[in-house]
């Protein structure tokens, strides 16, 4: 696996970014022998000492992703938080990652007094909407997806007609997702 490593707002020596390798190291018996799998972590520490780690892994057409954030500068139990949480992702939808993943690479269920693991089997719809698509800039779609207090808005861009969505970041700000028309 290919490790890239980002600091935000601190400085970390090398036993983290090993400590973090060495983690992120067992999640590769869950992916093919052939792939080459990327893991790109980003440690960051935000007010008050919150250590957060986001983990990104790509391998093949798949991607994982996990955020967490730990007090009082404890970067290793981040680091242990998020790569559980990926591996409890893996197993949870091992079925459908099965065709992508390597199949023989799961492991035998867990003892039921660590973790509790409950496969999704279907994905209900419970509610389907219908509206109409207005061409606005993104900070139009922005002030209207804050009116409504919802977390994400659906637009279409005034500047090159694409389909677009803004949302709000856990950590702040807005995030744009523009997409690419197909013909």
């Amino acid at each position: 696996m290919k490790y890239t490593f980002a600091c935000k707002k601190v400085a970390l020596n090398d036993s983290i970014k090993e400590y973090a390798q060495k983690k992120i190291a067992k999640l590769e018996r869950y992916f093919r022998e052939g792939d080459e799998a990327a893991a790109f972590v980003t440690f960051s520490v935000e007010k008050d000492h919150l250590c957060s780690v986001e983990i990104t892994i790509r391998s093949g057409g798949t991607l994982l992703r996990a955020q967490t954030e730990a007090p009082d500068g404890d970067m290793r139990g981040a680091i242990d938080a998020a790569v559980g949480y990926i591996e409890r992702q893996i197993l949870k939808n091992k079925t459908r990652l099965a065709k992508r993943l390597r199949s023989e690479g799961f492991p035998p269920p867990a003892p039921a007094d660590d973790f509790e693991v409950a496969e999704e089997k279907e994905f209900p719809i419970v509610r389907t909407k219908h509206f109409t698509v207005k061409p606005m800039s993104p900070e139009e779609a922005i002030l209207q997806m804050n009116l409504l207090d919802h977390s994400f808005f659906v637009f279409r861009s005034s500047e090159d007609d694409s389909l677009s969505i803004v949302y709000r970041r856990k950590n702040g700000g807005y995030g744009l997702i523009v997409t690419d028309e197909v013909e």
